[in-house]
């Protein structure tokens, strides 16, 4: 009984095969049985309600004849492969009914609970003719998600008795980052940070490779000026220079426990996997070398330095299905990892959380080894709750209590942050919405700059 009780309750629940009453029959059998008995009472025999409902029941059964069957009916499935977090897209499924009779359907798509969709579906296909309908749907969770089975229940034109089957279909979805900060950097870079608040300076005057010979333009430094070209083409011309290309940048993204913190969208490694994809794919453009460390009590990831905007899809395949770890961050391991799989001077860009790494003392021994060689910086995810808290007015005991804890720990912060420049890290707190700007910003200064 159990068992059968399992498999009744699945089939309600679109999650089985077989034949289901629907609510109009039901509906139309308790109420012509109200009726039926209530005339049995004014004398009509119970031979006749016995009839009456035996011929209701053999008229449903005829309708559910003239349903079609499932060898008669082909469904298929177009979606796509690879989807990014939070972002809408399209799943089309294609109906062929091959039967003599038309029907009206019922669809529930098995993609995963992770997934936003509105379900049920309702349409009506004509006997030996195709169709097609749409729905959109969102993923919220990155990862490898397995969709293998389509549920739809059919009905004939009276709409009495549904039949329902379950199509197998697989097909596997790949949910990545949400790669919109990429790509707005990738069309236009500098209307990207202008819009944003900042904008591209220009390197340091004297530094960087030699591009080009053009025409002087007002503004220009005039130590650039090319006189042997000025005097050859009667005319001022200047040398240009961009920053030096084929430097190292090398990113470490902390996936450990305070990285699960959620933001107004979604949680601080969301935005941290962002804002690191929008710097590779700056650092690329530019033509350096970039390489990838996820880390939590250990090494997870890791992609060598390579050079080519192919290295952009190789990094997003290998960090897209990272997941926050439960335990604390191991950033001992990850500096001794670094300097054995590092050796050249490189720009090293640490996405964590600020808080937790200025609570380990130990770290700063190893930090200051690596700054010898290579050029460190580290950016957070801004605490919006204690900041609000640290303002908040004393209106009570309470209140003044919680307001004291939180400046401190405000005070706390700023004091480690102040010890640790001194000695040449560098650390910056950003909104979650500007987290990619001022990774980006800062590392174009740095290039800008020629400090690697």
């Amino acid at each position: 009984m159990t068992k059968l009780f399992k498999n009744l309750l699945a089939r309600f629940l679109f999650q089985d095969k077989g034949i289901l009453p629907t609510k109009k029959f039901l509906l139309i059998y308790l109420i012509g049985s109200i009726c039926l008995v209530g005339l049995a009472f004014f004398g009509v025999s119970w031979q006749t309600v016995f009839i009456g409902n035996v011929l209701f029941i053999l008229t449903s059964l005829m309708d559910l004849l003239r349903s079609p069957r499932k060898k008669y009916i082909s469904i298929t499935r177009h979606m796509p492969n690879e989807m990014e977090r939070g972002k809408c897209y399209q799943v089309t499924i294609h109906f062929e009914n091959n039967a003599l009779y038309s029907c009206k359907y019922r669809l529930v798509d098995g993609i995963p609970q992770s997934f936003q969709s509105q379900f049920p579906i309702e349409g009506e296909i004509n006997s030996k003719t195709r169709s097609s309908i749409s729905y959109k749907t969102r993923a919220s969770v990155r990862g490898d998600y397995p969709v293998n089975k389509i549920y739809v229940r059919f009905s004939s034109l009276m709409g009495l008795w549904e039949k329902q089957i379950v199509v197998e279909q697989k097909n596997a979805v790949k949910v990545i980052p949400d790669l919109s900060e990429t790509k707005r950097y990738l069309e236009d870079a500098q209307r990207y940070l202008m819009y944003d608040g900042d904008k591209i300076r220009k390197q340091k005057k004297g530094t960087g490779e030699f591009t080009r010979i053009r025409n002087y333009v007002i503004g220009d430094d005039p130590r650039k000026i090319n006189w042997r070209q000025t005097a050859k083409l009667q005319e001022v011309m200047t040398n240009e220079y961009e920053p030096e290309h084929g430097k190292y940048i090398t990113i470490l993204i902390d996936c450990g426990r305070m990285m699960g913190v959620e933001l107004k969208i979604g949680n601080r490694l969301e935005k941290a996997m962002e804002a690191s994809l929008t710097v590779v794919a700056a650092a690329l453009k530019n033509g350096d070398y970039v390489g990838v460390i996820v880390f939590s009590k250990g090494i997870d990831v890791y992609v060598p330095p390579a050079k080519g905007m192919d290295q952009l899809q190789k990094i997003l395949q290998a960090i897209y299905n990272v997941k926050v770890d439960a335990s604390e961050s191991n950033y001992a391991a990850v500096m001794n990892y670094l300097q054995m799989v590092q050796k050249k001077r490189s720009l090293i860009l640490l996405f964590s959380d600020i808080h937790t790494f200025l609570h380990d003392e130990t770290t700063l021994l190893y930090l200051k080894r690596i700054r010898r060689r290579h050029l460190f910086f580290m950016i957070g995810v801004e605490d919006e709750a204690l900041l609000s808290e640290a303002q908040q007015l004393p209106a009570d005991v309470h209140r003044a209590m919680t307001k004291s804890m939180a400046q401190q720990q405000v005070l706390f912060k700023k004091r480690e942050k102040a010890k640790w420049e001194s000695q040449g890290l560098v650390m910056i707190e950003a909104k979650e919405e500007k987290l990619a700007v001022e990774a980006v910003s800062y590392y174009i200064r740095v290039m800008n700059q020629g400090l690697i």
